[in-house]
């Protein structure tokens, strides 16, 4: 089989991370691997910031499932106002993931960038999640604090997060692919 093949067959979300940092390197080939996303009209449209420092991480986790609390969802509240649960599954590195607010299809070219983050992450046996929960905090009332706080430029909304790290769990069986999803038509 195909090499790029086999890596998206093989890609699994990762939720448990070993604490060392990944590499320099490593990170530098996610995120070119991010930039060359197929884009609405090649508007290129993203913009990542990438934190490394272990307690901004943690305050963005409190701030997120503090914004969480009260929405109107049994499992996202029960994730919020769980103390032991981190967002980032205790991963060294998180990536957010922002769209050009003026842009033709800024979630699309995002949605992209971050597929292509996580199969480079894979490719390279880094363990990585795609997390939505942080939007949470970006939608709710201290959005605005933090996207000054994380330098996130004006004009750009955050949608996700890619959190990497070196997997200290191996997932190997895929669940079973949901069947009559294609049509054919000849």
């Amino acid at each position: 089989m195909n090499e790029t093949l086999k890596v998206i067959r093989e890609r699994r979300t990762t939720r448990k991370f070993k604490p060392e940092q990944i590499k320099d390197e490593e990170l530098q080939a996610i995120i070119e691997a991010g930039l060359y996303a197929p884009s609405a009209h090649n508007q290129q449209t993203w913009n990542f910031t990438v934190i490394q420092n272990k307690e901004l991480i943690e305050e963005l986790n409190v701030e997120a499932k503090k914004a969480a609390k009260d929405f109107p969802d049994e499992l996202i509240q029960k994730m919020a106002n769980n103390d032991k649960f981190n967002i980032f599954y205790g991963a060294p590195t998180v990536i957010i993931v922002s769209g050009m607010d003026n842009g033709m299809m800024p979630q699309v070219d995002c949605a992209a960038a971050s597929e292509n983050m996580l199969i480079a992450a894979e490719s390279l046996d880094i363990g990585a999640c795609w997390n939505g929960f942080v939007g949470f905090l970006f939608n709710g009332e201290k959005g605005a604090e933090y996207k000054a706080k994380l330098n996130i430029p004006e004009g750009f909304t955050p949608y996700y997060a890619i959190v990497l790290g070196y997997k200290d769990v191996r997932t190997t069986n895929a669940p079973a692919r949901r069947e009559n999803t294609v049509q054919y038509i000849r």
